[in-house]
């Protein structure tokens, strides 16, 4: 039997032979130079699969670690589940919740709030369960089963969601503990190497490396404006009466959703106009707004500024693409590519120049880039600023202080901007933030730019990167953050998106993750008639019929 392995993204595939069926773990286990880091999971002919798949016959393997998205959600079910078990030893029957991503781990809820004895005595547990290398076993059973265990053990958001499910559902157990992940999970509870526990608030931080460094818990840093963010959606959701995907499901099928649309509209634009009021209040004049990719920036500016007018001012709004340096002295990445990403890229000088001249009433001519020669343009925006009037700029180093070193602080206002929750499958299965983003980008490269979804996954790592550089590490300088989300986003998105992940084929590169972004929004209806989105909706900024957009 030829199995041609490939130990490491970088690496080239080798070929080895074996006699006799064996697991993709065994696999591992007989490797003489040892990966660098854990494997948790493998691609089996390009399809992402556990270390307990067997191998009988001809195939490539592709080991997976912490640096893959895959392997590190993965990883993180797993960590989950083991606190789960832990929780339910330490507590009994309590109910869990996994909520929200948040200083580099999940924030978790129980019934009510733990001391720090059971906090200590959960994580103690939870490192027994681990030294005894236990392994996570998987069942497939029916629909009808399915139902019947989740109604045995009151989990109506499951019950809810699983019986448009007719095919076989997967649970996984843990030495008498069951539950339901839709991802997969290590094959045991040894394979955890790093964790902690951090009590936050009314609530426990479940912390893990990040993919950057697999084999250390990163510093902690208390993000407590994103946390109030996380209060503050949980309240709309309570508003929206949109807890799980089986809550948005029911108001699609009986036409409730379109009530919830415009609600949910409704949160946004007053919260922007509250941002606005504190603008107006506090007399600041230099408006800048930063976030991830395919957050909505550009539209939430727009309307920012409406907003600001109903106030009596009169914004000018500009981006900070247009003081690009000239393509030809752009800086190169580790790659020897321009780095269009890098401050370095930024007209720092000419920036602060002018809009402390903006500050002081003077005239200036405003450059715009054209980005077919590479060049900034002069002459086509001379403008002046009346006394008071405030400049709104959107940019990916908005909130960099390196960016506006030469202007008074207390002329700034920062925003921090980002879909920073997403609506959860059930109680335990969440669904990531940044896959959220990707669906949007998706749709809106295909719609406008040309692109592919393949094209769009196999641009994200870079994009991931460039975030993690650029943009997470200034979220917490923010004055305010807005989250840009909408609870029903994901039924209207797989409308889009969903036919161009079905163009993916099996033998390219970008298929294991089509399928898992299939996955998780086969548990979402769809939203067929959107028409009753706004046309200023963030959303239109990506599905397209948006005012701000072209």
């Amino acid at each position: 039997m030829e199995i041609r392995i490939k130990k490491d993204p970088r690496a080239e595939f080798v070929t080895v032979y074996a006699d006799s069926p064996l697991t993709i773990e065994e696999l591992v286990s007989r490797e003489q130079d040892k990966p660098e880091y854990t494997v948790l999971a493998a691609k089996k002919n390009n399809t992402v699969v556990p270390l307990t798949q067997i191998i009988d016959r001809d195939c490539s393997i592709e080991y997976l670690d912490m640096r893959n998205q895959a392997a590190n959600l993965i990883y993180q079910n797993s960590v989950i589940m083991i606190y789960l078990r832990a929780c339910r030893d330490v507590l009994g029957d309590m109910v869990i919740d996994v909520r929200n991503s948040i200083s580099k781990g999940l924030f978790t809820v129980a019934e009510r709030i733990l001391d720090d004895n059971e906090i200590e005595a959960i994580e103690s547990r939870m490192r027994e369960l681990i030294a005894e290398d236990i392994p996570f076993v998987l069942e497939e059973v029916s629909g009808k089963e399915a139902a019947e265990r989740f109604a045995a053990n009151n989990e109506p958001e499951k019950l809810e969601l699983i019986s448009r499910h007719t095919e076989r559902v997967r649970f996984y157990s843990l030495d008498g503990y069951t539950g339901f992940f839709y991802g997969m999970m290590v094959p045991s509870t040894g394979y955890i190497e790093h964790f902690e526990l951090k009590k936050y608030r009314d609530g426990i931080v479940v912390r893990f490396p990040h993919p950057k460094n697999p084999s250390v818990i990163p510093e902690y840093v208390e993000e407590y404006k994103m946390h109030d963010t996380f209060i503050e959606a949980t309240k709309w959701q309570d508003i929206l009466g949109v807890q799980f995907v089986s809550d948005l499901n029911r108001k699609i099928e009986t036409g409730e959703y379109r009530d919830l649309i415009q609600l949910s509209e409704a949160l946004h634009e007053k919260k922007i106009a509250q941002i606005a009021d504190m603008i107006t209040e506090q007399k600041k004049r230099i408006i800048l707004i930063a976030g991830p990719s395919s957050s909505g920036k550009t539209t939430f500016a727009r309307r920012l500024c409406v907003q600001l007018r109903v106030n009596g001012l009169h914004p000018l709004y500009l981006g900070t693409d247009d003081y690009f340096v000239e393509r030809k002295d752009a800086p190169l990445d580790e790659y020897g590519e321009k780095d269009f990403e890098s401050l370095a890229s930024v007209d720092v000088e000419l920036f602060n120049s002018n809009m402390n001249d903006l500050l002081e009433g003077r005239e200036v001519d405003l450059p715009e880039f054209d980005f077919i020669t590479g060049c900034k343009v002069f002459g086509k925006r001379i403008t002046r600023l009346k006394e008071g009037e405030p400049v709104v700029i959107e940019g990916i180093h908005a909130l960099n202080d390196d960016l506006t070193p030469y202007i008074d602080a207390d002329e700034k206002f920062k925003i921090y901007i980002s879909p920073f929750t997403q609506l959860n499958i059930d109680r335990h299965n969440r669904i990531p933030t940044t896959d959220a983003r990707m669906l949007r980008r998706m749709a809106r490269d295909f719609q406008y730019r040309g692109y592919s979804a393949q094209d769009t996954i196999r641009q994200w790592p870079k994009v991931r990167a460039g975030e993690d550089r650029n943009i997470f590490p200034f979220s917490n300088c923010a004055d305010v953050l807005f989250n840009s989300v909408h609870v029903y986003e994901l039924s209207v998105l797989k409308k889009y998106v969903w036919p161009l992940l079905w163009q993916i084929k099996p033998d390219e590169p970008e298929y294991c993750e089509a399928v898992r972004l299939i996955k998780f929004l086969s548990y979402f209806r769809s939203i067929e008639d959107d028409s009753v989105i706004v046309n200023n909706s963030i959303l239109r900024e990506f599905i397209g019929g948006s005012i701000f957009v072209d």
